[in-house]
Order: structure tokens, then C-alpha cells, then sequence
């Protein structure tokens, strides 16, 4: 791992949406809150998953892609509009088309708090919902969720809430295209904290999202089956692979989804072991211990 010294204003943040074209309000409403950031302007990228996008303000960069490429692969396709890696920012904010940055000092404290420590390298915000208040316990990404006013160290993300400092794209690699949606930030994570970099929630950085379930979705049961799979085969040290898939079995069975979901899990489950699932590079063994000491060991 690798950083150079630089200070919190000359930081520089860029922004990266993907829309499949049907929020053009809340689109708009969400370019405008990160316009009203303080500080230096954050640069803006919107990628059009296979649709026209709608009129948007002078100064964002944008591309129309031909097909829906997925959350993971729009995302790296909005990175390069900062050219190679995002190098022409130092961090990339990913923002879903639907959230908006309530507190217009969002943008600062994510500059101080790359510049103050330069082993971070991806924030996790906090998702709020606008009308209640409410944060999601899925959305506080560690084990011990329960208050999720409690900024801490983490082992993953929020990708919809999310910053992450340019060199973990050099250093460990973009998001996996191939899973198209589910545990893509895990994947990017493990890579990361493999790297050296290290990962934070922070309970100050907020974004407004409604409350809703990842399970309208489609292709929930199936990707999320499939993916976890694919995260163990690419990135567990072979020892720990029947472990981790085994655990998870397991707690999904636990769980009891519904006849539909089991059947849709279990087809993903089968489809993470006939797929190809991109290159596999394990871990490293310290890392899997860092992990276990932050209190999420990679068999759960």
C-alpha cells in the first residue's frame, strides 16, 4: 500500500451514479445535493444502464451504456469517467439515484478523514430514511449493529453509501463486473483490506434512502446464492471455502424463505460452482486474522 501526503482542500471527490433512467426527480435532487456540498466542487459521473438520460446539469460527465451492465459494472464504468482508476480524483463516491446527501458537510468530512488517516480506504455511510429516521440494521455493515450511531472500524460497505480512495482501485482492483448485483462489496473489500487499506462506518456521514427490502429484487435469492459462492471461490484460502459456504447454507436454511426464494437460492447456490466466477486470488493468511480480531472471521 502506497498513499502521498495531501491536504483535506486538496482533496479531491468525485461522484459516480448509476440509473436505469426511471428516478429522473430524484436523480436531478441528488446531483443538486452534492452541488450544495462545502468546500471544493465534487466532480459528478452519471452512467445510463441502457437508457437516455434525462436533461441534467453543465458539468456532469456521462455516458449512455447500450445494455444494463449490472450495479458493479456500471460503477466501474463510472470510475473510468475520471480516467484509469478515477485518477483524476482521489476518492469516488458511489451514491444510488434514489438517496440525497442531507447535510451539505458530507463532502468535508470525507476529505478530512482520508487525509487524517492514510491507511482508509473506503467509508461506509450511514443510510437514513428520510421520513423516519430509521437506519436499516442490514445497513450497519458489521455484526454488532444494533447502534448505528457507532462509528467503527469495518470488514465491508454500503456500495449505494460508499467511498472508496482511488489508489484501492490500482492497488486491489474495481468492483467484480461478474456478479452483477450482491456481495460485489464484499469482494471489493476483502481485496482492500488484503491491500493494507482499512474500512470505517461513519455515523456522521449520512444518506437519505427510503427503507426498503433487498428482496425486490429479482434476482435476490438467486444472486445473492450464487455470489457467495463466487466471494469464497475467488477469495478464501481453501481450507476456509466449505467452511464459509457451509455457514451460510446453514443460516439460510434458518432463515426459512419462502418455497419460491429456497428454490431460486439453491439454483444460485449450484450456478456459483458451474460458473465461471473471474480470477481467484486468496487471501492472505494475516488477513484472515486481522478479520477475525475486527470480529468478522471470513466463515460468516
Amino acid at each position: 500500500m502506497t498513499t502521498t501526503t495531501t491536504t483535506a482542500d486538496s482533496f479531491r471527490l468525485g461522484v459516480v451514479i448509476i440509473t436505469m433512467g426511471n428516478r429522473p426527480a430524484e436523480l436531478n435532487a441528488l446531483i443538486e445535493s452534492v452541488r450544495a456540498q462545502e468546500g471544493p466542487a465534487v466532480e459528478l459521473a452519471v452512467v445510463g444502464q441502457g437508457v437516455e438520460l434525462p436533461p441534467l446539469v453543465e458539468g456532469v460527465r456521462t455516458v449512455e451504456l447500450p445494455e444494463n451492465l449490472g450495479i458493479p459494472g456500471g460503477r466501474n464504468v463510472g470510475i473510468e469517467l475520471f480516467g484509469p482508476d478515477g485518477r483524476e480524483v482521489d476518492a469516488v463516491l458511489f451514491l444510488d439515484d434514489d438517496g440525497l446527501l442531507p447535510r451539505t458537510d458530507s463532502a468535508r468530512l470525507l476529505r478530512e478523514a482520508f487525509t487524517a488517516d492514510p491507511e482508509l480506504g473506503i467509508v461506509s455511510f450511514r443510510i437514513e430514511d428520510p421520513d423516519t429516521g430509521v437506519t436499516q440494521r442490514r445497513h450497519v455493515p458489521r455484526l454488532r449493529a444494533s447502534d448505528p450511531m457507532r462509528s467503527s472500524r469495518v470488514t465491508t460497505f454500503l456500495g449505494g453509501a460508499s467511498a472508496v480512495r482511488c489508489k484501492v482501485f490500482e492497488q486491489a482492483g474495481q468492483l467484480p463486473a461478474e456478479f452483477f448485483y450482491a456481495h460485489e462489496e464484499t469482494d471489493l473489500a476483502w481485496r482492500a483490506l488484503d491491500a493494507g487499506w482499512a474500512i470505517d462506518y461513519r455515523a456522521d456521514v449520512v444518506l437519505h434512502h427510503p427503507a426498503t427490502s433487498p428482496a425486490r429484487h429479482a434476482a435476490y435469492f438467486h444472486n445473492v446464492a450464487r455470489n457467495r459462492v463466487w466471494l469464497a471461490r475467488r477469495n478464501l484460502p481453501a481450507p476456509l471455502v466449505p467452511l464459509y459456504l457451509g455457514t451460510w447454507f446453514l443460516l439460510t436454511l434458518a432463515r426459512r424463505p419462502s418455497a419460491e426464494g429456497l428454490k431460486a437460492w439453491m439454483g444460485g447456490f449450484r450456478a456459483g460452482f458451474r460458473e465461471p466466477c473471474g480470477p481467484r486470488k486468496p487471501m492472505r493468511w494475516r488477513t484472515v486474522w486481522r478479520l477475525t480480531r475486527m470480529g468478522r472471521p471470513p466463515i460468516i
